[in-house]
């Protein structure tokens, strides 16, 4: 097993005999299929070990379900203070849990500290709203009667992760379910086991420390396609919070729908940027650039479609390819690597089958490729690639999670934000601009069609202070900030009669 890994881990509690469940303060050995994890950086052993079978999802359901009968009726104030625990936990040990996510994910060690700071920061906006879950007062029709709404604990969520935000997705809904009473069932990819095993370890170093807090608030289950199709299927679980792909989405809603429950989606993203000929082009450059290969291209928010005037397509062109021939690719742990590896080999299959299908449709590509010098044997490194394609060409429809940049030419900006619009998914999107009349249509009803729209920023890195999700094929879930606590509660309308009366609503007489 990985030194750097071991190292972290026993610094977190977990001994390396990794155990693929627990309901909350125990661990058990899964019944399931084995899981063999290897680190993308250079294929090192990380973990093997057996994952889940189904009747261990249904404990862990169990004894979520069992903590929630005492959990939503512990002050959500309460509740909060928890969260801060947790939240202690991972200020003292971000650096251990980065240095898992950078081995299990390939992200470079400043991104993998900045997931676990998303962490941070969600458990802090988790505590100040403990105390602001609040309802409305409203004016009734009948006198002496007052109408009031209130939220209340949905009950047991299971979250299904991906692997390219293996703990800030877990903690983005984690943090909310808690403050508003639920607790959460947990399936993490299989491709990041390890991280999973990491953040449950931390929750029972801050469930050790904390009183009349039930274990089963968080529980794991560690597993393939069965575990998570068993999870998405009970009755038990009012609410699924799925990341991941537009089919595995699919798959999710038309199960959980059939149940009449509900399911949050956060799914494809294939986020455009406008550029328009007013734009700060130097500031373009370093918005564009981190947008696009940030994360190796595997981010849900990556930049995957630049549209630029033809004005200064060809200049900014030109300077995007000075950058690109210069980024820093290797090995993610080591300073000054901007770009590490894709996950795994079929990604990297993925990235060249689309290369090849851009080139058959017209495309003129540069970069890409794969890079095998001053990097670590056993990964699959890739060079970024940028390609000029025309906007109706069949591959920019489609999201590849790779580091591929394909670049429009446009003419005025109606056709631009049509040509932004065109495509299945709804995410996050971009205008790079110095005039206001631009930003503002980009922003209204009648500009982007997406959940997240910025002005002369990037596609990625948004803060949790704002609802995260999109629109169309991404599933129209929301996560972390503003409103979104509501999706993880339900709504209660009362009506008091403190008269000694009985009007009916609508001025219905109905006299006995």
């Amino acid at each position: 097993m990985n030194a750097a890994v071991v190292k972290a881990l026993e610094a977190l509690g977990v001994d390396c005999a990794v155990r693929a469940v627990s309901n909350g303060a125990d661990w058990q050995v899964g019944r399931g299929a084995p899981i063999v994890k290897h680190s993308p950086i250079d294929g090192s052993a990380l973990a093997e070990f057996a994952g889940a079978d189904v009747t261990q999802v249904d404990a862990a359901i169990d004894a979520a379900a069992e903590a929630f009968l005492k959990w939503r009726v512990v002050p959500a104030p309460v509740r909060g203070a928890f969260v801060r625990q947790f939240g202690e936990q991972l200020r003292k040990y971000k650096t251990e849990l980065a240095t898992i996510v950078s081995w299990e994910a390939g992200k470079i060690t400043q991104e993998a500290l900045g997931e676990v700071q998303e962490m941070i920061d969600i458990c802090e906006f988790a505590v100040g709203l403990s105390r602001q879950l609040y309802g409305k007062t409203i004016a009734s029709e009948r006198p002496g009667h007052r109408l009031m709404e209130q939220w209340h604990p949905l009950g047991p969520v299971g979250v299904i992760s991906a692997f390219n935000f293996p703990v800030a997705v877990w903690a983005w809904n984690a943090a909310i379910a808690w403050v508003c009473g639920d607790p959460i069932v947990w399936k993490p990819s299989e491709k990041t086991p390890l991280c999973a095993i990491a953040c449950q370890a931390l929750f029972q170093k801050s469930l050790a420390e904390a009183k009349g807090v039930p274990a089963g608030i968080s529980t794991l289950v560690i597993g393939g396609a069965d575990v998570g199709k068993q999870l998405t299927a009970s009755p038990k679980v009012p609410l699924v919070s799925a990341t991941g792909s537009v089919p595995m989405g699919r798959a999710v809603a038309e199960v959980v729908a059939k149940r009449l429950g509900r399911s949050l989606l956060e799914l494809g993203g294939n986020n455009g940027m406008i550029v328009t000929p007013s734009a700060d082009l130097d500031l373009a450059v370093r918005s564009i650039v981190f947008a696009a290969v940030g994360t190796c291209g595997q981010r849900c928010t990556t930049l995957r479609r630049l549209i630029v005037h033809e004005s200064i397509a060809d200049e900014l062109r030109d300077r995007l390819l000075k950058v690109y021939a210069k980024l820093p690719i290797g090995d993610p742990t080591a300073a000054g690597t901007l770009i590490g590896p894709l996950v795994d080999e079929g990604a990297a299959m993925q990235f060249d089958a689309a290369l090849a299908a851009a080139k058959e449709q017209g495309g003129v590509i540069h970069g890409g490729g794969r890079v095998t010098e001053n990097v670590p044997n056993g990964g699959a490194y890739v060079r970024p690639a940028l390609v000029e394609i025309d906007a109706k060409a069949a591959i920019v429809q489609h999201e590849t999670f790779a580091p591929i940049l394909y670049v429009m030419r446009y003419k005025n900006l109606d056709e631009a934000i049509a040509t932004h619009n065109n495509v299945p998914q709804g995410l996050s999107s971009a205008i790079l601009t110095s005039d206001v009349r631009e930003a503002e249509l980009f922003c209204s009803p009648a500009g982007s069609d997406c959940g997240i729209v910025n002005v002369n920023i990037g596609t990625s890195g948004a803060e949790i202070g704002g609802a995260f999700g999109g629109e169309k094929e991404t599933g129209g879930g929301r996560e972390s900030g503003s409103d979104s606590w509501k999706q993880y509660m339900r709504r209660v309308t009362n009506t008091v009669n403190y008269s000694r009366d009985l009007p009916l609503a609508q001025g219905i007489k109905f006299d006995v």
